[in-house]
């Protein structure tokens, strides 16, 4: 362990060549195109905070919400990084630090206040990190830790699922990353049948190979939701809600249940009244904003998720690795998550 004001020279010791206490990284600027957008820069290695590990960054996963704060940034010449799912090898640790040690291989979903993964070296809170699965690489852990935590966050926090748990629960945008991940645990951990929703052939296909029991076309949500399950469904996530919520009322049992995790403006939910609907929020990033009292259950969530990859019970969902951990690699990933065409994650490592 280290007191905060060695922190320097532990990663000197660490990391040859860097007497400077900098690194390069990733920086995110405020443009119109994501070329301009995403610029190879050197910045300072972080400060540990107490209870932080210092992680040498191996492979980072490019999700929405990278791409919706590149895209929301307002003009500034000092670069933001950006970046939230990674894994690596920690480093150097704070003097606080109690649950991981120098060397530990480690996965991580970041904390939305703090600068991001798309770095050499990031520091995070202990208390959100966890070891990663032994048996996958580098790349094929960073694809996880966000769409894990917000899927087992909504279904067994926000729906309140159990083992013991029935009904029907209807997954929109089976085929991105949450939806991949919410199919594998609501599967493998609970009784529920389970309703995809795809657009195309491919995420069709990409739904069933992750376990969906039924999957229906979400251009057709209604008619085949209720062709599917005549009495409405008993849960649904919502990913995409803006112009859905008419569908929602009709698709959804009395007293049934929605998560959803985007924020549409002016959102009306007056519709899910008449059936008492509840409407819950998910959010991932709640816990370590706040720091509430329960912040580490995320670092407890993904050790029982590495243990279930371990065991072959959850896969990982990469569908294209990019082996240029430079903005040149990731820029070509920010594209293919902003096409809103990506089955599966897309992940960049060194």
């Amino acid at each position: 362990m280290i007191a905060n004001g060695e922190w320097i020279s532990v990663v000197a010791e660490f990391t040859v060549g860097m007497t400077t206490g900098q690194m390069s990284a990733i920086g995110a600027f405020a443009a119109e195109s994501v070329d301009d957008g995403l610029q190879d820069v050197t910045v300072e290695v972080p400060t540990l905070r107490p209870r932080d590990v210092l992680v040498r960054v191996q492979a980072v996963s490019v999700n929405p919400v990278d791409v919706k704060q590149r895209a929301a940034l307002t003009p500034s010449a000092e670069p933001a990084v950006l970046g939230y799912d990674a894994a690596g090898v920690v480093e150097a640790v704070g003097d606080a630090v109690t649950t991981l040690h120098t060397g530990d291989e480690v996965w991580y979903a970041g904390d939305i206040t703090r600068p991001g993964s798309d770095a050499e070296f990031q520091a995070v809170d202990e208390r959100i990190v966890s070891r990663k699965p032994t048996s996958l690489s580098f790349a094929d852990a960073a694809a996880l830790p966000l769409t894990t935590i917000t899927a087992w966050e909504s279904l067994f926090e926000r729906f309140g699922l159990t083992s013991d748990s029935t009904g029907d629960l209807l997954v929109l945008g089976a085929a991105g990353g949450v939806g991949s991940i919410m199919i594998q645990l609501a599967k493998a951990l609970t009784g529920v049948r389970v309703i995809a929703t795809a657009g195309r052939t491919e995420s069709r296909e990409w739904a069933e190979r992750m376990g969906a029991d039924i999957v229906v076309d979400h251009h057709r949500l209604r008619a085949e939701t209720l062709d599917a399950v005549p009495g409405g469904v008993d849960y649904l996530f919502s990913p995409h809600s803006a112009g859905n919520i008419d569908d929602y009322a009709a698709i959804v049992k009395p007293f049934g249940h929605i998560t959803a995790i985007d924020e549409p403006p002016g959102l009306d939910l007056v519709a899910l009244k008449a059936k008492s609907i509840a409407w819950h929020w998910e959010l991932m990033f709640t816990r370590s904003m706040f720091e509430t009292p329960d912040m580490a259950e995320q670092q407890r969530l993904l050790a029982r998720a590495a243990a279930l990859v371990d065991e072959g019970t959850l896969r990982t969902t990469v569908t294209r690795t990019i082996d240029d951990f430079s903005a040149a690699g990731l820029r070509a990933a920010h594209r293919d998550v902003g096409s809103g065409r990506m089955t599966g994650k897309v992940v960049v490592t060194r």
